[in-house]
């Protein structure tokens, strides 16, 4: 069976440079076999690929696709912190998803799909999780969506 690695080349991807932190806080930190990610945003070579809320200036099906974005500068970032990079990640945790939502938008869950299904296809079975899906008022930079995992890693 092929590896993440492989997989994410044949899905026609590859990780992109680990985001520098705009605060005081670590992209990744590692304790042990578990790795817990900063929460990303839908960044393409340092650039907000789009502001607003969803359900307002942002489609869900917009959101959703930003959402993978940002799960694949997570997986960046916690694959710098694991022995082998991205083979070195044995299975998604928990994926958190905070959807900035206008009045009224309730499908948040669908716009984390986007995360979630990334995840599946890179891991397979090991990329199923738990989650959760959180409606807010607003995120950094206005982003629409931000993704944070926790995922185990290899020992060593």
């Amino acid at each position: 069976m092929a590896g993440p690695s492989q997989r994410l080349t044949e899905l026609g991807l590859t990780l992109p440079p680990v985001a520098s932190p705009a605060g005081a806080y670590l992209p990744a930190v590692r304790d042990g076999e578990l790795v817990w990610s900063a929460g990303q945003l839908p960044l393409v070579d340092g650039r907000l690929l789009e502001t607003g809320l969803v359900g307002d200036a942002v489609t869900a099906e917009r959101a959703a696709t930003l959402a993978r974005v940002a799960a694949l500068n997570a997986l960046a970032a916690v694959a710098a912190q694991a022995p082998g990079g991205l083979d070195g990640v044995l299975r998604i945790v928990k994926v958190v998803g905070f959807v900035a939502s206008a009045p009224g938008f309730t499908a948040q869950p669908g716009v984390v799909n986007g995360a979630s299904e990334l995840f599946v296809e890179v891991f397979g079975d090991a990329g199923r999780h738990a989650r959760s899906a959180v409606g807010v008022a607003a995120l950094p930079l206005g982003a629409p969506v931000e993704i944070e995992i926790v995922v185990r890693v290899a020992a060593g």
